[in-house]
């Protein structure tokens, strides 16, 4: 069995006003034991979200059996250099490492940063998975659109590499094991009746109803932190795998108890 976490830990925030990642770490491990954990808003250098610390390198400490991956969507100088954005902490071999720059169409009407989605490849026995972890622009619906379909597309290209591999050469040209398909995981700031919800829905599977059917999903915000979220809960951060991974799927738990962030942690078990 095959345990994924995902969380959007708002950079260790609290409802209670704290920064503490050691107690995101106590809550992520409470849920399971995740084989991968993929945080959102993961912050080094911005004082005013770390307070000085380098967040990147604390969840390193805190998970010592697990190899990290920080590739910021955002990455400003001059130094001391300031980053901000996804991280995945590995106990599987990672084999591939990719950071998705996601499209940014011009939105004047708006705040907004540059968004991305970092996708880790690992190794499953002799097989290997695609794992990417994203967080979509939250005050733009025009971007978040086209955020949901440069994910969609970049499944339909990695399908369409699966089905021609391409020749094997030496040293970066060498070819990765066979791909068992793709989970993508995240805070995709968009509710269900969105289109962008949509534009996934036409290469994904979400693992909620492919596991529960007709039950709403599991609220992953708004549950506790009722200043930013005045329309209470909801769920906004999701699971999504390939279709050939779907009939692997077993559970999907999320927590709803927590509120050491602004977001709940979900945890996906697979049987790999």
């Amino acid at each position: 069995m095959l345990a994924l976490l995902s969380w959007n830990i708002q950079f260790g925030l609290g409802v209670d006003g704290r920064i503490d990642l050691a107690r995101i770490a106590r809550v992520a491990n409470a849920l399971g034991d995740a084989d991968v954990l993929c945080f959102q808003e993961v912050s080094a250098g911005f004082m005013e979200f770390d307070l000085g610390a380098d967040q990147a390198a604390q969840l390193e400490s805190l998970f010592p059996g697990h190899e990290p991956v920080f590739a910021p969507a955002v990455d400003r100088g001059p130094a001391p250099r300031r980053r901000f954005g996804n991280m995945i902490l590995s106990r599987l071999p990672i084999l591939d490492v990719v950071a998705h720059a996601l499209p940014r169409p011009a939105d004047a009407s708006v705040i907004h940063m540059q968004r991305q989605a970092l996708e880790i490849t690992v190794a499953v026995g002799a097989a290997a998975l695609r794992v990417v972890t994203t967080h979509l622009e939250f005050h733009s619906l025009a971007q978040r659109r086209a955020q949901a379909e440069r994910l969609a597309a970049l499944e339909a290209e990695w399908l369409d590499a699966h089905a021609m591999p391409p020749l094997a050469g030496k040293g970066p040209y060498g070819a990765l094991p066979p791909s068992l398909g793709t989970i993508l995981c995240g805070d995709f700031n968009f509710e269900t009746d969105e289109s962008s919800y949509a534009a996934l829905s036409a290469e994904f599977i979400e693992a909620w109803p492919a596991l529960h059917g007709t039950t709403p999903h599991a609220p992953t915000c708004g549950v506790h932190d009722f200043k930013q979220w005045p329309t209470g809960p909801h769920a906004r951060d999701f699971f999504f795998v390939s279709p050939r991974l779907a009939p692997r799927l077993r559970r999907l738990a999320v927590d709803t108890v927590t509120d050491a962030s602004d977001h709940q942690p979900l945890l996906l078990s697979l049987d790999l």
